[in-house]
C-alpha cells in the first residue's frame, strides 16, 4: 500500500513539474500581439452589425426571431429592419443592395446610443489612404457630422463605415 502512494505521490509531483515547466518554457517562446506590433493604431470604428442583402423581409425577420433576435429599429414600408440579440446586430435590407456588407457606426455603441470618444469617418479615411487602403466611396473632408466611406477587404467582402452623428 506505501509503494501505491509513494508511486501516486511521485506522479502527481512530476506532472506538476511538468506542467510548470512547460508553462515557463513555452510561454516565453509564443509571440505576444504587443512583440508583434508594438505600436498598433488603433482605430474606434464603433457599434458593429452584419447587413443582410434578404430576399424576403418578412420570412428573413420571423427567422432571426427565432433565433432570439427582436427588432431595434428600421421600417418595415422602407424594407429595413435592424434586429438585436445581447450585443449582437444584424440588419435586414430588401432590395438595397446585392452582397451582405460588413457595417461599423463611429459614434454610436450597440444600442444607438452616443459614445464620447470614437474616430470620426474623414479621421478613419485618412488612416486608410495613409495606407493605401482603396475606398469605393469617400466623405468629403470639408464637412462634418455624419457620413460613410466603403472599402472592400482582401476577400472581396465589402465593409461600409457609417457615421450617423
Amino acid at each position: 500500500m506505501k509503494k501505491y502512494l509513494l508511486l501516486i505521490l511521485g506522479l502527481a509531483v512530476a506532472f506538476a513539474l511538468g506542467y510548470i515547466s512547460n508553462y515557463f518554457v513555452f510561454e516565453e517562446n509564443k509571440p505576444r500581439i504587443a512583440e508583434i506590433n508594438p505600436n498598433p493604431e488603433k482605430m474606434k470604428l464603433g457599434a458593429f452589425s452584419v447587413s443582410l442583402s434578404v430576399k424576403d423581409l418578412k420570412t428573413s425577420k420571423e427567422f432571426y426571431e427565432t433565433l432570439g433576435f427582436t427588432v431595434f429599429a428600421g421600417e418595415f414600408d422602407k424594407n429595413y429592419l435592424i434586429m438585436k440579440n445581447e450585443n449582437s446586430l444584424i440588419g435586414l435590407f430588401q432590395g438595397m443592395f446585392e452582397d451582405n456588407i460588413l457595417t461599423f457606426n463611429p459614434g454610436w455603441d450597440e444600442n444607438a446610443q452616443e459614445i464620447n470618444q470614437f474616430d470620426d469617418v474623414r479621421q478613419i479615411q485618412n488612416h486608410l489612404k495613409k495606407h493605401n487602403i482603396p475606398l469605393s466611396a469617400e466623405v468629403d473632408q470639408n464637412t462634418k457630422g455624419p457620413g460613410s466611406i466603403m472599402l472592400t477587404d482582401p476577400d472581396g467582402n465589402v465593409i461600409l463605415i457609417d457615421q450617423h452623428r
